[in-house]
């Protein structure tokens, strides 16, 4: 490469990991990542669990302290954005009017939280959690709030619901879906934790719509629901689901229709110029029966790490086809939920273990497809051994609580 080396256009888990796995790799060449955000390179998921329960400080959050940029030189240029890509001229235009040369692109553009499109969403009061800044004010409204409103039960809604309930705060938990976590675990992990939050104090309204956020002199006041009930918050939270920011990719005239589409190598169709994280689509051997395609987006620190790592073994010379497990945790109060797979709507259930620590094992045409596991840490790492090798298991097996699962894991392929 030449002395423009690689640039990357996003400053989260997966731009980073690029960048210190290309000089773990040896590379020698320039590395500049490009952020939006303020702050160095930081961990996500405690944000809406540790970092605003107090356990942990923003220092806790850093992926590495503020020198190890330095002695790596990692170029990092905070709060700019990449606005656009000059293919031709290989140049990244930034948002204060310079533009960077590159060898090779890299966009870790990451996603966006999917907006409220109702009246009142712009009210003081209301939130959305998704980086640092948004969780810092969270931290402080929530010192004051008398009445909370969760409009979401995904992970990042159910995981601060547990958070605001610990503190004594009423919490309501709004879901469209007739189930927490609908789109993610199967109805036997879904109404398990809806007991769970339940036992914590969280109420919850399902099948239900948001018509407004209602307001009293600029801050929310209440959430109005479709079915005519109007609830009292004075803080609400939005979390339902992100958009990939795939907006740098499609402008540039790269497929983009739902996430920057690489193949199993992380590239696009222009050889200079590959996706990582979570804007970006590909092709996954776990997804295979999933999707028509074969291609999955997936919002995961595991995925971002792991892509980091293939795409800089790939730039310095050592190419892998990109086919790494996807699995994914939640931490909601005393509770810890843990997947490995890809599962559907449609796949096979087995339940193995009861009472508040079981497994339920996902299978697609006969074949082990997801493991979702609360609070049983070892199904979690078997389930990710056996998905990862493709080792056959039988649900008749996965039922059997005599059947040796770690033995079999343990096999050689």
């Amino acid at each position: 490469m030449s002395a423009a080396g690689i640039v990357v256009a996003g400053a989260g888990q997966a731009g980073f990991q690029l960048a210190a796995s290309l000089r773990e790799g040896g590379f020698r060449d320039p590395i500049t990542l490009v952020g939006d955000e303020a702050a160095l390179p930081y961990q996500r998921p405690p944000l809406s669990k540790a970092y605003l329960a107090g356990k942990t400080d923003q220092a806790g959050l850093f992926l590495r302290p503020p020198g190890f940029f330095a002695e790596h030189a990692i170029g990092h240029r905070p709060s700019i954005r990449a606005v656009g890509v000059d293919r031709a001229e290989r140049r990244l235009r930034l948002s204060d009017g310079a533009s960077l040369p590159y060898d090779h692109l890299v966009l870790a553009t990451g996603a966006r939280n999917r907006p409220l499109p109702v009246p009142g969403a712009d009210l003081h009061g209301v939130h959305q959690l998704r980086g640092l800044a948004d969780a810092d004010a969270l931290k402080t409204e929530i010192e004051a709030a008398r009445a909370i409103v969760v409009v979401g039960a995904g992970f990042i809604g159910l995981e601060f619901a547990a958070v605001a309930a610990a503190r004594g705060l009423p919490v309501t938990v709004i879901e469209a879906a007739e189930r927490p976590m609908a789109r993610a675990v199967s109805a036997e992990m879904g109404d398990f934790f809806r007991g769970a939050q339940e036992g914590m104090g969280v109420r919850f309204a399902f099948g239900a719509g948001v018509t407004a956020i209602l307001g009293r002199d600029g801050h929310a006041a209440g959430v109005a629901l479709a079915d005519g009930r109007d609830l009292v918050a004075d803080l609400v939270l939005v979390g339902i689901g992100v958009l990939p920011n795939r907006e740098l990719a499609a402008e540039a005239g790269l497929p983009a229709e739902d996430g920057v589409r690489v193949d199993a190598f992380l590239a696009t169709p222009d050889p200079a110029i590959s996706a990582i994280g979570d804007c970006a689509r590909f092709p996954s051997p776990f997804a295979r029966g999933l999707t028509p395609d074969g291609t999955v987006r997936i919002e995961s620190v595991q995925n971002a790490i792991d892509q980091g790592r293939c795409l800089a073994a790939r730039l310095v010379g050592k190419p892998a086809v990109y086919g790494a497990l996807p699995w994914f945790w939640s931490d909601q109060g005393p509770h810890k939920l843990q997947i490995a797979g890809l599962s559907g709507a449609g796949d096979a259930r087995v339940v193995r273990g009861s009472g508040n620590a079981f497994s339920v094992f996902r299978f697609r045409d006969g074949r082990l497809s997801a493991v979702e596991s609360v609070d049983r840490a070892g199904d979690h790492m078997i389930a990710r051994r056996l998905l990862a090798v493709g080792t056959p298991l039988t649900p008749e097996q996965a039922a059997d609580p005599a059947f040796d699962l770690k033995a079999l894991a343990l096999q050689r392929p």
